[in-house]
C-alpha cells in the first residue's frame, strides 16, 4: 500500500447544505454532472460529500450513529494569525466552534470547528513542520 490517502468521502445529511457551506469556504468544486455526489479538489487529494444513507449502504453498515465519529480533518497553515483566519473563515460560512484557537501542549497553535453535520475540522500552526503548498504563508 502507498503511503497516501486520496480521497475523504463525508456522509452528509444534507448535501445542498454542505456543498454550500464547503463552497463558502473557498474549496474548489469539481465540475461533475450529478446531484447526487460532489467533489472539491484539494492539493494532492480530494474531499467528497456524499449522503449519509447513500453512504452507508454503499458500504454495507448501517447509517444511524451520532456524536463524536473517532477522527477529525486537520488543516495545516503557515501562523498563528492563519489560524485565526481560517476559524473566522469558517464562522462565517456556518460552521459551529468548537474550540477557540489557543497554544497546544505539543508547542503549536489550533482550533476545532465542526461542519454544518458535526464533522470536526482542526486548524492548527505546527511550527515544527509545514504541510501545505510552498512557504509562501498560504493558509
Amino acid at each position: 500500500m502507498q503511503p497516501r490517502i486520496n480521497l475523504i468521502t463525508l456522509g452528509v445529511d444534507d448535501l445542498p447544505r454542505s456543498v454550500a457551506f464547503y463552497e463558502a469556504l473557498g474549496l474548489p468544486r469539481y465540475a461533475f454532472d450529478s446531484d447526487a455526489v460532489a467533489f472539491f479538489e484539494l492539493q494532492g487529494s480530494w474531499l467528497a460529500l456524499y449522503p449519509r444513507e447513500a453512504l452507508a449502504g454503499d458500504a454495507g453498515v448501517p447509517a444511524d450513529g451520532s456524536g463524536f465519529r473517532g477522527f477529525t480533518l486537520a488543516h495545516n497553515v503557515t501562523s498563528r494569525e492563519a489560524v485565526e483566519c481560517v476559524m473566522r473563515e469558517a464562522l462565517d460560512a456556518g460552521a459551529r466552534q468548537v474550540k477557540s484557537a489557543q497554544e497546544t501542549f505539543w508547542g503549536g497553535y489550533s482550533g476545532y470547528f465542526a461542519d454544518p453535520d458535526g464533522f470536526l475540522w482542526e486548524v492548527a500552526h505546527v511550527p515544527q513542520f509545514w504541510i501545505g503548498p510552498g512557504d509562501g504563508g498560504e493558509a
